[in-house]
């Protein structure tokens, strides 16, 4: 195992992957156990997603994941692993405004969390300042928001329709500019995908958006097939690598390799 291999991976290890044209694998974990096993199969970054209120708690969105469920797992994933950044969603109205979001924030990076991940475009500008300005590491999402799933109207794929694709490239700049050092893309057209990508500097992230991004993110249980219903976008990576830890490895494997997502699990 080479030094960088050992090193915490970190907001500057992240720029440099992208900058050599390395792909970048990110997965979901909930509990220490999972975060072991992620980090010994090489996963640069562990999400805390709030995809928790529906991947363990049964729910049917994400809207009842509350602020202190967030801390409680993203502890948890801490104390699993070393090497990982640790990313823990703002769950739904932590983040209604600056103040809140700050506070809010503070409270899961004390839980162990090294990077906070907000839903939005532009109403999260201000609050991405004032993190980035308190030395708080941002992550980004827009795309399909699973927080806005109410007022999107489902889980339907985003940025199809011209003025769509516009705001959206505009809001990752905007995102950037205000101090966002990663940026997730969930449910997006491959090609506009891409395109932020090669115009960002920070890393891109996608989640049913192509393989046109600095890295992919799936949801754990996705991946190991024990959702009853998965996303188009997913694989299960269980059914051929024979073990929870040869289906993370292959997911990794994959990733680094460009084979995932193939076009099977690419949305036009």
């Amino acid at each position: 195992m080479t030094a960088d291999a050992q090193k915490p991976v970190t907001v500057t290890a992240l720029a440099k992957l992208k900058a050599r044209g390395e792909r970048i694998a990110v997965l979901t974990a909930y509990d220490a156990a999972f975060a072991e096993v992620l980090e010994k199969a090489g996963v640069e970054v562990i999400l805390i997603g709030d995809s928790l209120g529906m991947a363990i708690q049964g729910r049917d969105s994400t809207l009842a994941v509350t602020l202190e469920q967030m801390a409680y797992h993203t502890a948890c994933v801490a104390r699993g692993c070393r090497r990982p950044l640790v990313v823990a969603d703002m769950p739904f109205l932590s983040d209604s405004s600056t103040e809140r979001t700050l506070l809010n924030a503070g409270r899961l990076m004390q839980a162990g969390a090294r990077m906070v991940k907000l839903e939005g475009g532009a109403r999260q500008l201000p609050g991405v300042a004032q993190l980035a300005a308190h030395g708080i590491p941002v992550c980004g999402h827009l795309g399909l928001l699973p927080q806005s799933v109410h007022r999107l109207g489902g889980y339907r794929v985003q940025g199809r329709a011209e003025r769509e694709a516009h705001r959206l490239l505009e809001e990752a700049q905007a995102l950037e500019e205000a101090g966002a050092q990663l940026l997730v893309l969930e449910c997006v057209p491959a090609a506009l995908a891409a395109r932020v990508s090669a115009e960002r500097e920070i890393p891109v992230i996608g989640i049913g958006a192509g393989g046109g991004c600095d890295g992919q993110v799936l949801v754990l249980y996705d991946l190991l097939g024990l959702t009853p219903r998965p996303p188009a976008f997913a694989k299960d990576f269980l059914a051929r690598g024979g073990s929870i830890e040869g289906a993370v490895a292959a997911y990794v494997e994959a990733v680094k390799a460009g084979t995932f997502p193939s076009e099977a699990q690419t949305l036009a």
